[in-house]
């Protein structure tokens, strides 16, 4: 009697067990070999009648184009609002993963100028705004010397800043290609909206964006255009603090950009 009250026992407790670890989700027994989850499945081919000729078999899953899809999404987008949450909202780049903020722009969006930058440091990243760091310091003294703030209410004074990458790349490496390519129709799409008179880049990121060339040291103080705008390339004020003899350079194209806009 005690034997079978033992048993009957068990069988209730391995029942209770297995009920629980159905409502958990498990479904297979313990197997000889472990199971990858991640794995995809392979599809059964399927039967071929007698004197067919096999199609090609269509595969299990088909990965999005990043940049066919940020094309998509930037064309959709009719203010820079609704462009700032279309870039908050894209998630093919795994820039975005290891980032704390989207860096969209700052400035005066009617400006007639619009500096387009390389991508967010670790300042630029915590406030979420471009130029923010010791280089936008500088950058701000620069072009306040021919009277341009992006502070300045007036457009006349104005300047529009953003950034070819909204997200900081880590240990502030350079942008690749591929990340650079995903992001060029979000770049195209917000100077459109803006439509400033001149486009200054400053540094290889923006020069390869909008022109598909780099080597900024040779490229700039050389007006060109880009996206039916005269386009005006500068070496980044990170270069200039750490080789100030370019400043030298650096002013004059700073004058360069005041006569044009004169």
């Amino acid at each position: 009697m005690g034997i079978a009250t033992e048993i009957a026992e068990d069988w209730e407790a391995a029942l209770a067990a297995l009920d629980w670890q159905v409502e958990a989700g498990v479904d297979e027994p313990i197997v000889d070999a472990p199971i990858n989850r991640y794995e995809m499945p392979t599809a059964a081919p399927r039967p071929v009648a007698s004197g067919a000729v096999p199609s090609a078999e269509v595969p299990t899953r088909v990965e999005a184009d990043p940049v066919a899809v940020a094309r998509q999404v930037a064309g959709q987008a009719q203010t820079l609002e609704a462009l700032r949450a279309a870039i908050a909202a894209f998630d093919l780049c795994e820039l975005k993963k290891g980032a704390r903020n989207t860096v969209f722009a700052d400035g005066n969006p009617k400006a007639r100028v619009l500096i387009l930058g390389e991508a967010p440091g670790a300042d630029e990243d915590r406030e979420g705004r471009p130029f923010v760091g010791r280089a936008g310091q500088l950058l701000d003294r620069m072009f306040g010397a021919i009277g341009l703030s992006r502070t300045s209410p007036d457009a006349e004074a104005a300047l529009y800043i953003t950034n070819v990458m909204p997200w900081r790349p880590p240990g502030n490496r350079d942008p690749e290609p591929a990340e650079i390519a995903m992001m060029r129709p979000f770049v195209e799409r917000h100077i459109a909206l803006v439509d400033p008179a001149v486009i200054v880049v400053m540094g290889n990121t923006p020069l390869d964006a909008l022109t598909g060339k780099r080597g900024i040291l040779r490229a700039r103080g050389s007006w060109s255009q880009a996206l039916g705008k005269p386009l005006l390339p500068m070496t980044h004020p990170a270069y200039l603090l750490r080789t100030p003899a370019a400043k030298r350079e650096a002013w004059a194209d700073l004058l360069s950009l005041q006569a044009r806009l004169r």
